[in-house]
């Protein structure tokens, strides 16, 4: 099983992205993705190999990170009173919940070539899960009474927006579909954090952001230039 992405769609204009729609990755992080997918679809092995393609993940989780939209949101409205968007407002993210994750985990390992081929690259998620950066802000200044949104209407254009089907997903995988609705997701990473006593404002510059480890490795010489174990 490959943890792959949607954001391999980019910015995708028109109807939801299907499976084999064009790919137009304009990040590396897309990228390396399809790298990975195209590497593992041509390897000639009777392992059924499976690339979840998933959506934006969300959620409260030991090892939680604070990069990803719906969470960054969450702590900005719990710490700050006030949600930064970055963006105009305007791309389109759909959502999994990390628990709907696991699922799709779960699915993935033990699914045989019978259902979907030897080698299989799907959409994971749910239809009723796209949504607007800007229906996400509201969202969470829904559930946090007195939070500001602070939208960045001169922003250039997002290179990651895009709508999804997961047509295929549902048909292949029926009991193991997303049970988190967004409510759930915003209610678990409010109870999360108010637990953690979370209050650092300066969030988007700690240990809870991605880039900020993988730099903090590269800075003591634990991985190299290349994103090597050293």
């Amino acid at each position: 099983m490959f943890a792959s992405s949607c954001s391999v769609y980019g910015v995708a204009q028109g109807p939801p992205r299907k499976e084999a729609d064009p790919l137009n990755p304009v990040t590396a992080y897309a990228k390396s993705k399809i790298g990975a997918e195209r590497e593992l679809s041509a390897i000639d092995t009777s392992m059924v190999v499976t690339s979840l393609r998933f959506a934006t993940a969300c959620g409260m989780s030991d090892r939680l990170r604070l990069d990803l939209v719906l969470n960054d949101f969450v702590a900005c409205a719990l710490s700050r009173g006030r949600i930064s968007v970055l963006s105009d407002g305007t791309p389109w993210r759909p959502l999994i919940d990390v628990a709907d994750m696991a699922r799709a985990i779960d699915w993935a390992i033990d699914r045989s070539a019978e259902n979907g081929g030897q080698y299989l690259a799907v959409n994971a998620g749910s239809d009723d899960r796209n949504y607007q950066v800007k229906d996400l802000a509201n969202a969470v200044a829904a559930r946090i009474p007195g939070t500001e949104i602070s939208i960045n209407t001169s922003a250039p254009v997002d290179s990651r927006s895009y709508r999804v089907d997961f047509g295929l997903y549902r048909l292949l995988a029926p009991n193991h579909q997303p049970l988190v609705d967004l409510d759930q997701s915003i209610r678990n990473l409010v109870s999360g954090l108010t637990r953690m006593n979370f209050k650092d404002t300066e969030f988007r510059a700690s240990d809870l952001m991605r880039l900020k480890v993988l730099q903090g490795h590269i800075d003591s010489h634990r991985l190299n230039a290349a994103l090597e174990w050293t």
